[in-house]
């Protein structure tokens, strides 16, 4: 049953860049595209990647350079040129591993064990964070959108300083984020009085609507509602929105996902089960009360769960997959018109970047498509039984086992056989890592290629290493 299409407001598109941070130029390209998919703004969450200075030039990356003030100016420039509005996320309360993982920024955590929440309790906390706002305003001239992000503050209230706070009669954990927040957005308010300011809504969900209206944060900020799930719960998502609007907050906006909400480590993107999340997006939008303004949809694209954890799916794999998601909220629907608009767009033979096909020289490429299908054909080789299963396979078990490779006592004729299938499953898989590495570190640093590799091939292929030098070493001490 078909949906109307999405009614109105934003399309954003995330950009996350806590990880695999894409060339400038490379920034450039995908952004044309998006326009071109009918997205108008941008939801840029830049971490490390941002040119912090002075006292805050530590929360530089340092395994890649973070972008230059030419650069952050340049890509917002040209975001709008094609009609892109451009709304920086600075995380100000939970998340803050980039900045909390730094030895001098140590004391500001809630807890000593958890990198991510700032103890709400230190003057220095909220000056740190208003210091990192000043930053990011000041590189994005005549903004009027910000996101403070303040989702999954966890461990909040077990510091001791809260511990205290909270022994005062009646106090609550989630006043406490609420004083926090607010006072946060107060400050920026203050700076910036036209700024509208967007936030996570997940620390609120389980709030009553009175707790909320007599927290001081009704008309300072609109809350953004995040589910990434396909089979989002949609009774439980509109009461919610009913719920923030009751409170007194009736300017919201929705968060999707295209990529990087599957699993923490998957690397390539499955466009059925983002389509499936849009499509349960599109029947809350279409059941929500008049009364609720619905200032737009956030689709995003994660590359790392938080700062500490491995990449997620890279951007060329999942296009296919944001394209898809656009289509199915302009659709109402992701019929076959619907997929033929995207196979088309981007010259691929199906929507699942999996079933794209190889393309021929002369096909409309998306920005990154060579990438993509090495990725793919890669992965897929990765995940092949006979290379991941190699170790148990009958004659390593029967031949190899840990016994033979410690006495060194082996039959050589099997062994040179073992040895000779693993060699030739490393070769082809050196030969396509090494023409993956080379399109990645045209799209983005060389640290992102590094570490994809250690993350994705190095698990599979030092198995098989060890077993052709373990079986060097034996046929040594029994061929003359």
């Amino acid at each position: 049953m078909a949906c109307p299409p999405w009614p109105k407001g934003k399309k954003l598109v995330h950009l996350d860049l806590k990880g695999a941070p894409p060339r400038v130029e490379y920034l450039h390209k995908l952004i044309e595209l998006f326009s071109e998919l009918g997205v108008n703004g941008l939801l840029v969450e830049y971490e490390d990647m941002f040119p912090y200075e002075g006292e805050l030039k530590l929360l530089q990356a340092t395994t890649h350079p973070a972008y230059s003030h030419e650069e952050v100016l340049s890509v917002q420039e040209f975001a709008k040129s094609k009609g892109i509005e451009v709304i920086p996320l600075v995380q100000t309360f939970g998340h803050m591993e980039f900045v909390l993982k730094h030895q001098p920024m140590w004391g500001l955590r809630e807890v000593p064990y958890c990198v991510g929440t700032l103890n709400p309790h230190k003057e220095e906390g909220v000056r740190l964070v208003m210091e990192m706002v000043r930053q990011v305003v000041k590189l994005h001239p005549g903004l009027s959108t910000l996101h403070i992000g303040a989702d999954e503050v966890y461990i909040l209230g077990e510091g001791k300083e809260s511990k205290q706070w909270l022994d005062s009669r009646g106090r609550t954990v989630e006043q406490l984020f609420l004083s926090h927040v607010t006072k946060v957005a107060k400050a920026i308010k203050e700076a910036w009085p036209h700024m509208t300011i967007i936030m996570w809504d997940d620390m609120m969900r389980a709030m009553n609507q009175d707790i909320l209206k007599d927290s001081g944060l009704v008309g300072l900020i609109q809350p953004m509602l995040w589910d990434y799930t396909p089979n989002l719960d949609v009774d439980k998502t509109v009461s919610l929105l009913e719920k923030y609007c009751s409170a007194g907050m009736p300017d919201l906006w929705v968060a999707s996902s295209f990529k990087g909400s599957t699993s923490v480590y998957t690397c390539v993107t499955s466009t059925q089960r983002h389509v499936d999340n849009h499509l349960q997006w599109l029947k809350v939008a279409a059941s929500l009360s008049p009364g609720i303004n619905l200032q737009g949809i956030a689709i995003t694209g994660w590359q790392r769960y938080d700062h500490l954890s491995v990449l997620c799916e890279l951007m060329p794999v999942a296009l296919p997959s944001l394209a898809s998601c656009l289509q199915t909220l302009s659709h109402g629907q992701f019929h076959d018109e619907a997929q033929k608009e995207v196979t088309e767009r981007l010259g691929i033979s199906s929507v699942e970047v999996e079933g794209m096909g190889r393309a021929s020289a002369g096909d409309l490429l998306f920005p990154g498509r060579k990438l993509a299908e090495l990725i793919v054909e890669l992965n897929s080789l990765l995940n092949s039984e006979d290379i991941r299963l190699f170790e148990n396979n009958m004659f390593v078990r029967g031949w190899f086992s840990p016994y033979h490779r410690q006495r060194k006592m082996v039959t050589p004729l099997i062994t040179m056989q073992i040895q000779s299938q693993a060699s030739t499953f490393l070769a082809a898989l050196q030969q396509k890592v090494d023409a993956m590495r080379e399109e990645m570190v045209r799209l983005y640093p060389d640290s992102t290629a590094q570490e994809w590799i250690e993350e994705h091939v190095s698990p599979v292929m030092s198995p098989l290493q060890r077993i052709t030098e373990d079986i060097g070493a034996c046929v040594k001490e029994m061929v003359p």
